[in-house]
């Protein structure tokens, strides 16, 4: 990238900023005729100049050439204009000078709007042209980087480019001109009056930026500062764990606390000199009022000036400052951008930035197979710091082959690994892949024909179908046809990523050949997924997400009705097993002793948070319905007995008892302050606490479960009170807040509701041990023999992993990214301790799955367990580096001398 700010902006927007300086130019003679127009107002208009004798007349809008007399030894009209008296021409006058205000106003806004679209046009290339080059790192690079330090380069400290770029050539053209036009009028009415203010000007040129080189340097140290902040800020938010687990805390206060102290005296030197420039700059611009006040009310005493010029002198001079303070400001900016602007591209200019042409996609070579062998040659590998992380690895092995790794941690086998794919560079030797050089080949090859998993597998914030068809989406196979009414906005769009060199490609193409992955068409997609899923034992647990998972009826309503089948299913099988018992039915004139009160309360699912959790007993609408149903003083009086059983039973527990847990309507933490509201309650009365009180016990029975907890607080009188509560409730809100909640139907399916809920349509009885396994086992059973297994499934891939997959566990994670290489059905899989986080049982079993599934293709698997070697034809033993012996898994088990050590250790 350009090193120098000013090149790269007029490399990429010489013709817009011609187009606008251009403008500037032409905005100038407005500009003028606006200083030079009020001095014939005073003059003319006002004190009545050329009007001494009566009945005299001026012209207005006379024009003539310019110099004529000069050139032509004559003045040369071309509009006569208009012949007015003294009253007539101050009209025309000060409505010219409105018109010319307007005028001047008009191109100042057009000026500054074109400044700002140039200026967000250049800024989205470069953070795009960011972005790009970190898509080009190098894997060594990018481990060093913090990625919240690049994050905040590329959205905050490029920021204020945006902001100059469009004012790089364009404001010192438009204020300097502008500037230059007041002091030639200026000149023009005095010569020394002109002089004063020239000599003011040099001196705020001069002596301002002297005064700001030190704030250009404060301001380089503080977003050094603040950036190292952004990364220490989080490196705590990533190693949290270790901080609390560690009791570290403190410690991290106090870096953070010294970090902000010097960032603190940064800026508080900063404020102190910006604001004593601030001060010198305006007391320059004031001194030149009271110059003109004092010499030119002088000049006009002794006749050398007139009043007007002196009038039309001090307008012009309180038009200089503000361009000239800007032309400084202006400076002050280019100097600190600059700094800016080269910090940041020096963060994005790493050693063996990988080319731009190997990532562009060419459908036909990801289309063609690999065949041949693997061969390496000499392959060494030295850190930043000279040390060898390989030395002089040979090696050789054809495509179709099954090749394992073993070596001790640290021994450079992960390393080996990554050469294959291309993720690292040789630091000498050569790597060839289907004879060809694997440092020439693009990504198109290497990222479709090959495919990589490592120990850390990452996931992205997204569904787990999208992460497993992630590897897929190499190049949009069909461009985006955009709805009718869109069109004229895409079209909008395309140019304008096309004017900031962005890319083109809409995201909302088609980006899967499923042709070239073996699919067929994307009907095949959902079998290929599955498949996946059993290769690496992930069907279980996505089954599992899509029954806690819901769909949506109206786009799905098939599938809907499917569950709506499977629920018959379920209470008939149950019934026919005479365990119907076991989930006790949502019925609209029953109270399910099972569920919560506040869910026999509002009897659905709710849409809106406003009805979640704890939310609910604040809804003015549930609120309203108890006082209507006369229960809002009973749910505090149950409240209270909750509070009381609670207290007795939990005051001499320890917080971690498993009671807690089980009766969960109050914290250990808070029981001292409900032991306090009973005690006040006992003494006086209910009507004696609190408004904050009251609210806590009315949030108590909320949770309370009669078949669970067993406090006797739902009688048969107050079932009834809750049965017409609901109906209360389900009317307001249908009135008020319409779609907010889901209620329950037993002939529909509830959209808001996972599809298991939506299946047993009840809750499932407490009290009956094996309830939990025998309603499960039925469950599966009714889905199974309504062949809706898949259905499920599809609504289980649609599960969002997290932030990183977080809401995964790590063998999840580590699963699922094996299975987003293997539907790519690569030529090449390397796989570099991607099974380390599985206990040895699952590390096998996945092993031997996997390598099934690559059958007739070749797999390089760096393994953590030397034992498994035993099911690939070939070994590599890697030993301090080097490669210490290989061959086939029994010859070398017999008669190694490394390999037998390492089995026999493990």
């Amino acid at each position: 990238m350009e090193e120098n700010l000013f090149r790269y902006i007029w490399r990429y927007s010489k013709a817009d900023q011609i187009k606008t300086l251009l403008l500037v130019l032409l905005s100038l003679p407005f500009y003028f005729l606006a200083l030079d127009l009020p001095k014939r107002i005073v003059n003319s208009g006002i004190s009545g100049q050329g009007f001494e004798e009566e009945g005299a007349l001026q012209s207005f809008m006379q024009f003539s050439v310019p110099f004529g007399e000069t050139l032509f030894g004559q003045e040369v009209l071309l509009f006569e204009g208009f012949l007015l008296d003294q009253l007539g021409l101050l009209f025309a006058l000060s409505f010219a000078f409105l018109g010319l205000v307007v005028v001047n106003g008009l191109f100042k806004f057009v000026i500054n709007t074109l400044k700002g679209q140039l200026g967000e046009r250049m800024l989205r290339r470069l953070r795009f042209q960011l972005t790009d080059r970190v898509l080009r790192f190098p894997i060594l690079h990018m481990r060093k980087v913090k990625q919240a330090e690049i994050a905040t380069m590329i959205k905050d400290e490029v920021e204020p480019l945006g902001g100059f770029i469009g004012e790089a050539f364009i404001t010192p053209a438009f204020l300097g001109s502008q500037a230059l036009t007041a002091m030639i009028f200026i000149m023009i009415q005095s010569f020394w009056l002109g002089l004063v203010a020239m000599s003011i000007v040099l001196v705020q040129a001069f002596l301002i930026p002297k005064l700001r080189k030190r704030l250009l340097t404060l301001g380089r140290e503080r977003q050094l500062t603040a950036r190292a902040l952004a990364g220490r800020i989080a490196e705590i938010v990533d190693g949290s764990t270790v901080i609390q687990a560690n009791n570290t805390s403190n410690f991290e206060r106090a870096e953070i606390s010294s970090r902000l102290g010097v960032i603190f005296k940064i800026r508080y030197e900063i404020y102190q000199r910006k604001f004593f420039v601030k001060f010198l700059n305006n007391f320059l611009a004031q001194v030149t009022p009271f110059i003109f006040y004092a010499g030119g009310g002088y000049l006009v005493i002794q006749g050398s000036l007139d009043i007007g010029s002196l009038v039309a002198v001090i307008a012009a001079y309180k038009d200089l400052p503000p361009p000239i303070k800007d032309l400084i400001n202006w400076d002050q900016q280019r100097q600190d951008v600059q700094i800016k602007y080269e910090q940041v591209i020096d963060q994005f200019q790493p050693n063996d930035l990988i080319a731009s042409e190997l990532q562009s996609y060419d459908p036909e070579k990801g289309r063609t197979p690999l065949s041949g062998s693997v061969q390496a040659s000499s392959l060494s590998l030295v850190d930043e710091n000279g040390s060898k992380l390989l030395d002089g690895t040979s090696f050789e092995f054809d495509l179709s082959r099954r090749v394992a790794v073993v070596g001790a941690p640290g021994s450079g086998k992960e390393f080996l690994a990554m050469f294959l794919p291309n993720l690292i560079k040789a630091s000498s030797g050569t790597l060839k892949i289907a004879n060809e050089n694997v440092e020439r080949l693009p990504t198109s090859v290497t990222g479709q024909r090959i495919a990589y998993v490592g120990s850390d597998a990452f996931l992205f914030s997204a569904s787990i179908r999208e992460n497993l068809l992630y590897g897929l989406r190499n190049y949009p196979v069909t461009s985006f046809e955009p709805l009718e009414e869109e069109k004229e906005l895409h079209a909008f769009e395309q140019e304008e990523a096309q004017r900031t060199g962005n890319s083109t490609d809409d995201p909302r193409a088609e980006w899967i050949d499923y042709e070239a992955v073996g699919m067929g068409s994307k009907r095949e997609e959902i079998n290929r997924l599955i498949d996946v899923l059993r290769i690496v034992d992930l069907e279980n647990d996505i089954y599992r997400f899509g029954l806690t998972g819901s769909l949506d009826p109206d786009a799905e309503p098939e599938k809907a009705n499917s569950i709506l089948q499977v629920r018959a299913a379920l209470a008939e099988e149950l019934a026919n097993e005479g365990a119907n018992d076991l989930v006790v039915p949502f019925d609209p004139e029953q109270y399910n002793k099972s569920a919560t009160l506040a869910e026999n309360l509002m009897f659905g699912t709710p849409r809106s948070k406003r009805y979640k959790g704890k939310m609910l007993i604040h809804a003015p609408i549930m609120r309203e319905t108890l006082e209507e149903a006369g229960m809002l003083d009973g749910m505090i009086d149950r409240g209270l007995v909750i509070a009381k059983t609670m207290v007795e039973i939990f005051t001499d527990l320890p917080p971690d008892h498993p009671f807690f847990s089980q009766f969960s309507f109050i914290e250990a933490d808070d029981l001292p302050e409900f032991s306090q509201i009973v005690k006040k309650a006992e003494r006086l009365s209910l009507d004696d606490l609190n408004e904050d009180e009251r609210e806590k016990l009315l949030c108590l029975p909320m949770d309370y479960i009669e078949a669970r907890h067993r406090l006797g607080l739902v009688t048969p009188e107050a079932e009834m009170r809750v049965i017409n509560a609901r109906k209360i409730f389900a009317e307001k809100i249908q009135a008020k807040d319409p779609g907010a909640v889901e209620f329950y139907d037993p002939d529909r399916y509830n959209a808001a509701a996972s599809l298991q809920d939506n299946i047993l349509f009840g809750r499932i009885m407490y009290g009956r041990a094996d309830a939990m396994e025998i309603v499960g086992e039925k469950l599966s059973s009714a889905i199974e023999n309504l062949g809706l297994r898949k259905t499920v499934l599809e609504v289980g891939l649609d599960y969002h992993v997290g932030t990183a997959g977080s809401k995964l566990s790590a063998a999840q994670r580590q699963r699922l990214a094996i299975g987003r290489s293997l539907i790519k059905k690569p030529d090449l899989l390397v796989l570099n301790e991607a099974a380390a986080v599985l206990d040895s049982i699952a590390q096998e079993k996945l092993l031997v799955s996997v390598l099934k599934a690559q059958e007739g293709r070749g797999v390089f698997w760096t393994l953590q367990r030397p034992v498994m070697a035993k099911h690939f034809d070939d070994v590599l033993v890697i030993q301090n580096g080097r490669l210490a012996e290989s061959g086939p898994y029994p010859e070398l088990a017999d008669r190694g001398r490394h390999l037998p050590t390492m089995l026999a250790a493990e």
